[in-house]
């Protein structure tokens, strides 16, 4: 009885589990109080509990473990090097002048959001296939133009991730496994086609990429004898400062150093090299699609192992959220809807303003850098809102959702651990814990670009769907 009367006599330190409003309580009364984050296993739902359970039966977690130790293998062994650039039309696979690939899993012109819209009609006019935007949106709904996600033809793309017969890509090869990957050039602006603005300024600017900016990226990459090697590069970018999703200036640095001695010795004029140089320097993003090849590259040679429950592609389109799992090969996606994205509107915008979520963008979170990657970049804040130590905390929560460190790519402040490789659909389901994605926001409607950045989630919805699927197709 003695001890129990000491216990009233001292300072208490409560640890809530539940409920959050009984911490609130606590701290009203200036008790010191830790409310610790928990979730029943699969939101209490009995099918995922179900699923969870079957998944755990030894004979299948065998097959599960080895097939997940062999996919995040492929990934982090991955070696994506830029080898080129050339036009869609010449190297992505499938594409033809009348086909618009965008960001996200399938979706057909009527459900398309705002600024995918936007992007699309823009599209249109700058490949000639429309003389207005008017007229280009005829042309969407007619059904003479072929829609299909960037993912389903090896590539990625930012935002609306709308890419075009005509648009110079980013040629990345994998050289230990073989597979090539695609995407886009940077438009570098707010007021840019993959943030759904599609004036004549856009346009011209695209024109430029095309005749001037594109060719002259073909052409100094065929100097080089070997490539440049991205996952070094990416490993240097973390540790000068950068994620790699939403912060660049390190990246963009390192890139055009690699570039430049070749560029200079290409036979274009000094002005259009001072113009290239100029672009590039008109904003730190213009490195922010070449990582985005890069893990998709990595992620694509860890796609289609029988079993495995690593997840291999988050891509959203502005109205659904779609991932991939590499145990269901091929073009399975499951599905759920987009969210909203929270963080700083620039001026004279309000959230209301905002489009949902949408990009190819988030492969480089399923990789393990953007939001994952935050502790390198405390700088990021002041883009995306949130505070440093929650910064430090994405990079070390993700490694409740994933099964490895990746040991090429590292975050100093962590004490140089490899970033949270491997996104595993079980732990998702078994912890509630939702991958961290920041991104930018595009304004909802077509025609303005982009009006924020923020941090966003996906809809459990999709980690779910998964589940069940590859519960019943292992066993």
């Amino acid at each position: 009885m003695n001890n129990i009367n000491q216990l009233f006599d001292r300072e208490l330190h409560v640890i809530n589990v539940g409920l959050e409003m009984f911490k609130d309580d606590l701290i009203k009364q200036k008790t010191k109080v830790t409310h610790l984050e928990w979730k029943p296993p699969g939101g209490g739902k009995p099918e995922l509990i179900a699923a969870l359970d079957k998944l755990e039966r030894p004979d299948i977690l065998a097959k599960i473990e080895a097939a997940n130790k062999l996919a995040v293998e492929r990934i982090i062994r991955s070696q994506p090097v830029l080898t080129g650039f050339d036009q869609a039309i010449n190297v992505v696979p499938g594409m033809t002048k009348t086909t618009i690939l965008h960001a996200g899993p399938p979706i057909d012109w009527e459900r398309m959001s705002g600024p995918m819209k936007g992007a699309v009609t823009g599209a249109l006019v700058f490949e000639g296939l429309a003389s207005n935007l008017e007229e280009a949106a005829q042309l969407a709904a007619s059904g003479e133009i072929t829609f299909s996600p960037c993912h389903e033809h090896n590539c990625v793309g930012s935002m609306a991730g709308v890419t075009s017969a005509s648009m110079f890509m980013h040629i990345v090869e994998n050289k230990t496994y073989g597979n090539v990957a695609y995407t886009n050039l940077s438009e570098q602006l707010s007021k840019i086609l993959r943030m759904g603005a599609n004036d004549e300024t856009v346009i011209a600017r695209l024109n430029w990429m095309r005749d001037v900016l594109g060719p002259m990226l073909r052409d100094a990459m065929k100097l080089s004898e070997n490539g440049i090697d991205l996952r070094l590069m990416l490993a240097q970018a973390l540790h000068m400062g950068d994620e790699c999703h939403n912060r660049n200036n390190a990246g963009t640095t390192l890139l055009i150093q690699a570039l430049t001695p070749l560029i200079l010795q290409t036979n274009y004029s000094t002005q259009d090299k001072i113009d290239v140089f100029q672009f590039v320097a008109s904003s730190d993003y213009f490195s922010g699609p070449t990582w985005m090849a890069l893990c998709k590259c990595a992620l694509d040679a860890a796609h289609g192992i029988e079993n495995s429950t690593i997840v291999t592609t988050m891509a959203r389109n502005g109205v659904e959220f779609g991932i991939r799992v590499s145990g269901a090969p091929g073009n399975v996606w499951f599905t759920g809807p987009a969210q909203k994205v929270v963080g700083p509107m620039f001026a004279g915008y309000k959230p209301e303003d905002a489009g949902l979520d949408i990009g190819d963008s988030a492969i480089t979170e399923t990789y393990g850098i953007g939001g994952f990657a935050m502790a390198t970049a405390p700088a990021i804040v002041a883009l995306v809102g949130g505070t440093v130590d929650e910064a430090l905390n994405y990079s070390t929560q993700m490694k409740e959702i994933t099964t490895a460190e990746n040991p090429n790519v590292t975050i100093p402040l962590l004490n140089f651990q490899g970033v949270p490789t491997g996104i595993d659909i079980r732990k998702v389901v078994q912890t509630g814990i939702m991958p961290v994605i920041n991104t930018a926001i595009a304004h909802k409607e077509p025609g303005i670009g982009m009006i924020g950045a923020g941090i966003t989630h996906p809809p459990a919805d999709c980690f779910e769907k998964a589940l069940l699927a590859l519960s019943e197709r292992i066993g």
